[in-house]
């Protein structure tokens, strides 16, 4: 039985890929024809390509004298922050307006701002502070917010954090 069903499977995955291929064959053929077909027209200005966008990073923490992790790094136009946390006293609205403005100050820096953060990841000590969390959240990113994942963390957040958030963001 188990031979007869890899060999379905096998079969499957076969044509499968037989399809992408000519597919893939197909739309090459099109371009070709197409190329051909334009050969008359005058030629079209085409603007030059630019090189590649160099990755940027700010805040670098170090371990032991080696680079760790960056607080922000920027891509081209995307600006990717890191966690950030809240490590002193305080109930889960302080916490969450620090990180919110710690969150800020790293886009800032990096050409952004909170009206282009794109996704947040939100990283609870307790489950229960969701809402407490929410109270401060609202509003933060302007009219059009970003789309959010928000977990409780089994053990915690690091630190003595009770919320813990990262995003992404355009410049």
């Amino acid at each position: 039985m188990k031979t007869e069903r890899r060999s379905i499977l096998k079969r499957l995955f076969a044509s499968a890929a037989g399809v992408i291929g000519l597919g893939a064959a197909t739309k090459a053929a099109a371009v070709d024809t197409a190329a051909v077909d334009t050969v008359a027209e005058p030629p079209v200005e085409v603007a030059p390509v630019e090189a590649v966008a160099e990755k940027e990073v700010f805040n670098v923490v170090n371990h032991q004298d080696v680079p760790l992790f960056s607080g922000s790094t920027k891509l081209g136009n995307l600006v990717f922050v890191a966690g950030k946390g809240y490590h002193k006293e305080g109930d889960i609205k302080v916490h969450t307006d620090e990180v919110l403005k710690e969150l800020e100050k790293e886009l800032i820096k990096a050409g952004s701002s909170m009206e282009k953060v794109l996704k947040v990841s939100v990283f609870l000590h307790d489950l229960n502070d969701y809402k407490g969390m929410n109270e401060v959240y609202k509003g933060r990113f302007g009219s059009k917010p970003p789309v959010r994942t928000t977990v409780a963390v089994y053990g915690g957040v690091p630190g003595d954090s009770l919320v813990e958030m990262d995003c992404i963001a355009y410049i």
